[in-house]
């Protein structure tokens, strides 16, 4: 499977008159609580073809995923991780808020000589100062990619742990922030924390009767 992954970022930096390849993906897009998280990864040449393993993160368990994040750390992985928090998702949007992370976890990759970036999406990220190809589905193409995907779960996953210590009444361990019944019992009997996105439907929803109370004589 590798193979073929390399295979793509290698004819990909040559169509785009470059050498290498940098990856960018993110975690964390639909659930209701908790930040989005971009990771910009760049696997040197000589360590690439050792990761015959690595695949697009949401088809790894998540045993695989941390073996393989520290595999990539060991190995000499570049990478680069930003965060955009559940206040800069609600301001902005979701889709402006996950370029803004892509953003800050490229500036660690932004240097790296004769590179393009490969995007997972149908966009490229506005304000990532690499020169860009967005790849629908990049995350099964492209290893660079797939690579990013890990870490950035595996990154967001860590996160939404430390978060279960400070509101562990809402299991964010266990569902990461997503909509399961269990968290959505949880709000309905806690209200929402300040970790949860308060433009998302669900989250909207609950607080509606909330704000509307606020205009009542």
């Amino acid at each position: 499977m590798t193979n073929a992954l390399l295979q793509f970022d290698k004819q990909q930096a040559l169509l785009a008159g470059e050498q290498f390849v940098i990856g960018i993906d993110e975690a964390g897009r639909g659930p209701l609580a908790g930040p989005v998280v971009a990771c910009a990864c760049f696997l040197p040449p000589d360590i690439a073809a050792n990761f015959t393993d690595v695949n697009d993160s949401k088809k790894l368990s998540a045993a695989k995923r941390e073996e393989i994040f520290i595999r990539l750390e060991r190995a000499g992985a570049i990478f680069g991780i930003g965060y955009a928090s559940a206040q800069e998702i609600d301001k902005l949007n979701i889709l402006r808020a996950t370029f803004l992370a892509m953003t800050r976890a490229s500036q660690k990759v932004k240097k790296i000589p004769h590179a393009i970036a490969l995007i997972d999406g149908p966009y490229a990220a506005r304000g990532v100062p690499i020169k860009q190809i967005p790849v629908i589905d990049g995350d099964a193409k492209s290893l660079a990619i797939a690579a990013a995907s890990i870490i950035a779960k595996v990154t967001r996953d860590h996160y939404m742990e430390m978060l279960d210590g400070l509101y562990p009444e809402f299991g964010f361990s266990v569902h990461k922030g997503y909509g399961t019944a269990k968290h959505m019992a949880a709000l309905q009997q806690f209200g929402p924390c300040k970790e949860h996105r308060k433009t998302f439907g669900p989250i909207r929803k609950l607080l509606a009767p909330q704000q509307e109370s606020l205009f009542l004589p």
